[in-house]
C-alpha cells in the first residue's frame, strides 16, 4: 500500500475562464475523452463536468451568448479549389459576411480561436 504524506499548506489551484475553456475545448479533439483530458491536466473528471455546467450557466445569463448558425453540407465532389491554395474541404460563412476555408484536419481549438478573431475584426 502506497501512502503519501503532505507537509505544509496545501493550496487549491485556481483556473481562469480562459484556461477552463482551453481545457474544455480539448475534449473530443482526435477522439480524446473527458478522462484523457483530465489526466493530461492532472485534474479530476468532475472538474471538467463542473466547468461545462458553469460555462453553460454563464452563457444562459448572457455573459457569453451562444449563437447557432445554419450549416449547409455539400457533397464531396463539390470541393472548391482556392487559387494557389489547394482544396477547401470546409467553408465557414460567418454572420458578419466573412468566410473561412480550411482543411478538415485543421485543429478544432485553432479554428475556434480563428473564428473569434475573424468575427471581432
Amino acid at each position: 500500500m502506497r501512502q503519501e504524506i503532505l507537509v505544509g499548506v496545501e493550496r487549491r489551484r485556481r483556473w481562469s475562464d480562459e484556461q477552463k475553456l482551453r481545457i474544455l475545448a480539448e475534449v473530443g479533439v482526435h477522439g480524446a475523452g473527458v478522462s484523457e483530458v483530465a489526466r493530461r491536466h492532472d485534474i479530476s473528471r468532475q472538474h471538467i463536468y463542473q466547468w461545462r455546467h458553469e460555462m453553460r450557466r454563464k452563457s444562459a445569463q448572457g455573459e457569453e451568448p451562444t449563437v447557432l448558425l445554419p450549416v449547409n453540407v455539400l457533397p464531396e465532389p463539390g470541393l472548391r479549389q482556392r487559387p494557389g491554395r489547394g482544396e477547401c474541404l470546409v467553408e465557414i460563412r460567418l454572420a458578419n459576411g466573412r468566410g473561412l476555408c480550411v482543411d478538415a484536419a485543421f485543429p478544432d481549438a485553432a479554428l475556434q480561436r480563428l473564428i473569434r478573431v475573424v468575427e471581432s475584426a
